[in-house]
Order: structure tokens, then sequence, then C-alpha cells
């Protein structure tokens, strides 16, 4: 591969994913193993209502940003990298993050729904717990990925040579 910069602001499009990927992977780390394990002792009516909560006030900005951005800027940081040893890794983390915002919108979205119209807790907990738990796991396991990717990436991108 011919190796090039990737262009005015490669590296800072590159950072900026790494960054927001590490943050993602760090919300679903902290549910695996904080969040859920001590919902995990509440009875099922706290445990639905914390859930329900948690799921109203995890849908802002502060959160959307890097999860949505993930994707978006790893996607640009690829492009910016074509030709270069950087490429395969921006690409592999762009398609990790792309699955997870799938794994999201198939897995845990649909069971947050049928969390917040049940009505009975103890049934709801009991469809909604394993499940949930286990692909946000997937999740935690893949963003976490996506993330050594762009490590991985910003390690090997070429630098732009010292001036002499």
């Amino acid at each position: 591969m011919t190796e090039q910069r990737g262009g005015k602001g490669a590296g800072a499009v590159l950072g900026a994913a790494t960054a927001a990927t590490g943050l993602v992977a760090g919300v679903w780390f902290a549910y695996a193993c904080s969040v859920m394990p001590a919902l995990a002792r509440s009875d099922d009516r706290v445990y639905v209502e914390v859930m329900r909560n948690i799921n109203e006030v995890i849908q802002n900005p502060v959160f959307f940003t890097p999860f949505f951005g993930a994707t978006v800027l790893a996607a640009v940081a690829a492009r910016q990298h074509r030709g270069t040893r950087a490429l395969p890794w921006t690409l592999a983390a762009c398609v990790l993050s792309a699955v997870v915002l799938l794994v999201t919108s198939a897995a845990n979205v649909p069971l947050n729904d049928a969390l917040a119209s049940a009505d009975d807790p103890t049934a709801a907990r009991a469809a909604f717990e394993g499940p949930w738990v286990a692909w946000n796991l997937v999740r935690a396991v893949l963003t976490t990925a996506g993330f050594a990717c762009l490590l991985r990436a910003l390690a090997v991108r070429p630098r732009k040579p010292a001036q002499a």
C-alpha cells in the first residue's frame, strides 16, 4: 500500500472516532459490571422501574453523540486512511460499530420497549433481564474490539514526515 497521511484532519477524525468508541464501550462495560448486577439484587418492581428510568434518560444528546458518532467517524476515518496501514483497522472498527447499532436496534431497544409497556413487573423482568444482559455483553465485546482496532489504527497510521 502507498502510505499517505489521509488528508488534513485525518488524525483528528481518527482520534475522535477512538474517543467516541471508547466512551460507548465504557457505557456497555458499566452496565455489565455494575448496573445490571446491582439491579439483579432488587425486587421486580424496583428493577423494572429503574430500568424504565434508565432507558428514558439515556436518550439524550450526550449519549447519542458518541453512540451514533462512533460509526460515522470510523467510516470517515476509513475513507481518509485509504492506501495506508490504518485502513483495515478503521474499516474493522466501522463494521463492528455498525453491528453494535444493529444489535441495539434489533435486540436491546425492542426489549426496552416491551419493558416500558409491560403491566406485570415479575413477568416483564423475566422476559427482559436475561436477554438484555446477554445482548449488552455482545455490545460490550464488539465495541471494545472496535476500540482496540482504532487504537491500532492510531499506532500504525502514517505520521507527517519530520521537517529537515
